[in-house]
């Protein structure tokens, strides 16, 4: 990985946190300002903060600095657009949004800072992982009680815009806290053959809606298994799509060494393509 590429100069506003409120404050000006971004509510922007959030994600994992800059300054961005937002609805300003995370850092993590804010020394108790893990669990549970009072149901909370998997994930671990949970990962294994054949069922007997229920049930069911596994679903799902292209790719790319069409390919031939490939891959 190369050295980062210069940012650009900005000569009107100095590089800094303020330099971006400033400039969103003037995108948002009612005269003066970009009619687009003028426009916007929190509800017609708050999609691009999820992209946003992807297109980090994804520099990660390329491995692209200068891409990773440019996502991260983006993403900051969406920020900053919600605060100014919220600012010109006197709801909160974003100091009030840095403050608030600062307030939360600092209280869930006592074994690094005092509830002055200062450090904890070195050698505290507090540092003991068995207490760190101990205090990490009270904290969380002290947290979801005080929002349990702005909640109706005890699985508000969970942001309804994450993808599918992450919300489905994230609703099993909530469930699990009230103690609806299977204990061994492989309950949830029969869980998920349970719902695979519930798909095939309806699908021999059902309606095109039976079948669209029962897959959901058995997406759940396997985003679950995830979680018992430790594994990030969405990730996983990310990694498999990955390997999926990278082998469709390099099929099409035989397949075409061979002086063929792929889309005038037969199946059975793109099965073989396919498994070598794989055999290519393994090797």
């Amino acid at each position: 990985m190369g050295p980062f590429a210069p940012a650009p100069n900005v000569p009107e506003f100095p590089l800094t946190i303020d330099a971006l409120l400033t400039l969103m404050a003037a995108l948002r000006d009612p005269e003066t300002g970009c009619p687009w971004d003028v426009a916007q509510t929190h509800a017609s922007i708050a999609p691009y903060a999820v992209e946003e959030a992807h297109e980090v994600v994804d520099a990660i994992e390329r491995d692209d600095a200068d891409d990773l800059r440019d996502e991260l300054g983006d993403l900051l961005l969406q920020v900053v657009f919600h605060a100014r937002l919220a600012e010109e609805a006197g709801r909160f300003t974003f100091a009030d949004v840095v403050a608030a995370i600062v307030a939360k850092m600092i209280r869930r993590h006592p074994h690094v800072f005092a509830a002055d804010g200062g450090p904890v020394p070195a050698g505290s108790s507090l540092r003991d992982p068995a207490a760190v893990e101990r205090q990490w669990a009270a904290i969380k549970a002290e947290e979801r009680a005080g929002r349990s009072e702005r909640r109706a149901g005890p699985l508000d909370g969970i942001a309804r815009a994450l993808p599918a998997l992450s919300r489905a994930e994230k609703l099993s671990a909530r469930a699990a806290t009230y103690g609806f949970d299977w204990s061994d990962p492989a309950d949830v294994i029969a869980k998920v053959r349970e719902e695979t054949d519930e798909v095939a069922d309806a699908m021999a007997n059902g309606t095109p809606e039976d079948v669209a229920e029962e897959l959901g049930d058995l997406l759940f069911s396997v985003a679950n298994l995830a979680r018992h596994l430790g594994i990030d679903p969405e990730y996983s799902l990310s990694q498999g799509n990955k390997k999926f292209e990278r082998r469709f790719t390099a099929m099409a790319a035989l397949i075409a060494a061979q002086g063929k069409a792929l889309e005038e390919t037969p199946l059975d031939a793109m099965e073989s393509a396919w498994g070598a490939v794989k055999l290519t891959e393994k090797e």
